[in-house]
């Protein structure tokens, strides 16, 4: 830990110049800094700090956070995210009670001052959000933490067991874990956190079903018949060269089909764009409010917060991640669309509901551009609503309800006074 703190202390300016670049080039807005380095919204009482990465976390966490909301009307609640826009996207919910803002860097000043400024009087992790000096400030001031839908691969818990000095404290610094998986669950027992400290396992991700909007989807469905589009989503560098390959070789068969490719990181739009003129294709670009067509057969999403949309309009779904030893992205979101789903042979990240859709041949794996060629045109509308059909069923969350209680429960328990009515002035 000590060592991982002077770490942190001989990095820490240039972390602040590259932040302080980002904002001068204009990347980030005024006052993103400020919010990295502490400067939470000032609290007047005590708040529930829930924190999640980016948009996916967070949009797994919102059903629960409204409910807690719902049975704790007076509850006032603090969400942090890593990006631009996850928080954007939280303030987009206008959520009564509810304040977004950028987390704060794993610095013992910072948090410190984040702490001070924020009030938490528990903190909420969503998935494996583990920073180490933020653990240990919790533990420190008495904050406790809980983690919900807790993932860690098999790879993961290796690297934190080869660090003990790190993983220690962070694990008794928890004070209730709910893991979305068994193995999850294994490999916190195995990191030394105690039976007592464990929670009902529930995958927030698990029949989630995004808000699709409606006149979004009304607007763009006429350019794409549905079971002739394939949703590649959230791919990864080194993924979207076969599925490429693979769309060329359909649409030559094929004039109607279109495909839709979703980087996970929109950054890599430009790479991605290259990519698809090598192919001998033509596209469109969803950030520059451009329509596919005939000769444009592919529209990059290089937008964020619109996968729902592209489940939505796609009949198949290639799960990006899962062709390079990314670990796979879940399966839930196209089930829930009722997106017949394709991935490749890398699913460490959520290994059950790959394995329930193998055993409900509900999915159907694939390893190249000539394998996803052949998967595609296998599926016609017929067998892509039979996959569909079976992929839900086989994904549908037993006992969530009763666990998602037993989380409300919990959570509201180790934070009461952020519940409570404020005083009067």
């Amino acid at each position: 830990m000590l060592l991982y703190r002077l770490l942190v202390s001989l990095l820490a300016p240039l972390m602040v110049l590259r932040l302080a670049l980002r904002r001068l080039r204009g990347r980030e807005p005024a006052g993103a800094l400020a919010e990295r380095l502490g400067r939470a919204p000032k609290a007047a009482g005590p708040v529930l700090w829930l924190h999640g990465a980016s948009n996916g976390e967070l949009t797994s966490a919102r059903a629960l956070l409204t409910e807690l909301i719902a049975e704790a009307p007076g509850l006032r609640v603090l969400v942090t995210a890593n990006t631009l826009t996850a928080r954007k996207m939280v303030q987009g919910w206008a959520l009564p009670g509810v304040t977004a803002a950028l987390a704060p860097l794993d610095h013992r000043l910072v948090l410190r001052r984040f702490l001070a400024r924020g009030r938490p009087a528990a903190l909420v992790v969503v998935e494996n959000e583990f920073w180490p000096n933020r653990l240990a400030a919790c533990a420190r001031a008495g904050i406790p933490v809980l983690v919900i839908g807790a993932r860690m691969s098999a790879r993961s818990a290796r690297r934190w067991a080869r660090l003990p000095s790190l993983a220690r404290p962070l694990v008794q610094a928890i004070h209730l874990l709910s893991a979305q998986d068994a193995a999850s669950e294994a490999h916190f027992r195995q990191l030394g956190l105690p039976t007592g400290r464990i929670g009902p396992a529930l995958n927030l991700k698990a029949g989630l079903a995004p808000t699709v909007p409606a006149a979004e989807l009304r607007r763009l469905a006429p350019l794409f018949d549905r079971p002739r589009t394939l949703l590649a989503a959230s791919t990864h560098a080194g993924e979207e060269a076969p599925v490429l390959a693979a769309f060329a070789q359909l649409w030559q068969a094929d004039p109607a089909r279109r495909l839709i490719l979703a980087p996970r990181h929109p950054r890599r739009a430009d790479e991605v764009a290259a990519l698809i003129t090598a192919a001998g294709l033509g596209f469109a670009r969803r950030s520059r409010a451009e329509t596919p067509g005939p000769q444009r057969p592919v529209l990059l999403a290089d937008t964020m917060g619109e996968m729902p949309l592209w489940y939505a309009l796609a009949g198949v779904t290639f799960v990006g991640g899962s062709l390079v030893d990314k670990g796979g992205h879940t399966p839930f979101e196209p089930a829930a669309q009722d997106s017949a789903i394709l991935h490749g042979p890398h699913t460490g990240n959520a290994a059950e509901a790959y394995a329930a859709l193998a055993a409900a041949a509900a999915a159907q794996e694939i390893t190249d551009a000539a394998s996803l060629a052949e998967a595609v045109t296998a599926l016609d509308a017929d067998r892509q609503a039979q996959h569909a059909a079976a992929a839900r069923r086989a994904l549908a969350p037993a006992g969530a309800d009763a666990a998602r209680d037993q989380l409300r429960a919990a959570i509201l328990a180790a934070c009461p006074a952020a519940a409570a009515p404020m005083p009067a002035p």
